[in-house]
């Protein structure tokens, strides 16, 4: 007596057994998507409602910008012109004005710099896009990622208990792996 069960549109399942069991679901299995994937959807009404068309401009800006730029200049918006495009469709729309919120200091720096800023600004789009980068004096608040904490060093008793721990996968590419997690926990911990 097998059990063999069969997918059906819903997602539930049939089981085919002469015991009467109840139906059941069954578990679907998904690959890892990365996490662009499933909140770049999300994202869109928020970017195109201040211009952007997609939030590749704003997950792509330290690349654009560069290593200067990157913590101190933020997009905040496209401002298209009003009847940016005519009543012909092979015209292509009149180029807009980015809108940038940056500290005074690295105003200064970037009003000497737009011209070269703006060429990279429209090679990313790859056409003629922007015009023009208005600045906002404003504090910019810095996103980029914090370096993790500095971990303590591990006493004795602990070297050796990761070591006992980890003696059955010493030498291969999983134990080294494993004892780089086991000396941040243990020092997180204890």
């Amino acid at each position: 007596m097998t059990d063999s069960r069969q997918y059906r549109p819903g997602g539930r399942s049939t089981s085919r057994t002469n015991t009467g069991a109840a139906t059941g679901y069954m578990r679907r299995v998904t690959r890892a998507r990365p996490l662009a994937d499933l909140i770049g959807k999300t994202l869109e009404p928020a970017c195109r409602k201040r211009g952007f068309a997609a939030a590749d401009l704003l997950s792509d800006w330290p690349e654009i910008v560069g290593e200067r730029y990157a913590g101190r200049v933020q997009p905040i918006r496209l401002d298209w012109p009003r009847g940016s495009r005519g009543g012909e469709f092979d015209e292509t729309p009149r180029p807009a004005t980015l809108v940038v919120q940056t500290d005074g200091a690295t105003a200064l720096l970037l009003t000497h710099e737009m011209p070269q800023l703006v060429e990279r600004i429209n090679g990313f789009f790859g056409w003629a896009a922007v015009e023009r980068i208005r600045i906002l004096q404003r504090p910019v608040t810095d996103r980029r990622r914090q370096p993790p904490p500095k971990l303590r060093p591990l006493t004795g008793e602990e070297e050796a208990e990761l070591h006992e721990r980890l003696a059955p996968v010493e030498g291969t590419p999983l134990g080294a792996a494993l004892e780089r997690l086991g000396r941040a926990v243990l020092a997180r911990t204890r």
